[in-house]
């Protein structure tokens, strides 16, 4: 794929053996799933706490809606 060559805006995802797009794609994941893979996979890179929050906000999410909370 040569979409994973270029990544704009910092290497956080190139250093890596496996991109999580590559992981979010390869396991059919939806967007919420996909979300937390992205943050927890670059927290220590770029975002820091801020990111860790972010991919609790959509674990939340996924929570709500397996508990039937969510009005998706």
């Amino acid at each position: 794929m040569d979409a994973l060559k270029e990544q704009i805006g910092g290497d956080h995802y190139r250093s890596r053996e496996i991109q999580p797009i590559e992981f979010i794609l390869a396991n059919k994941m939806g967007f919420c799933e996909g979300s937390v893979v992205k943050y927890v996979t670059r927290w220590q890179d770029k975002g820091g706490v801020e990111d860790l929050r972010k991919a609790k906000h959509y674990l939340e999410f996924l929570l709500e809606k397996e508990e039937g909370r969510a009005k998706v």
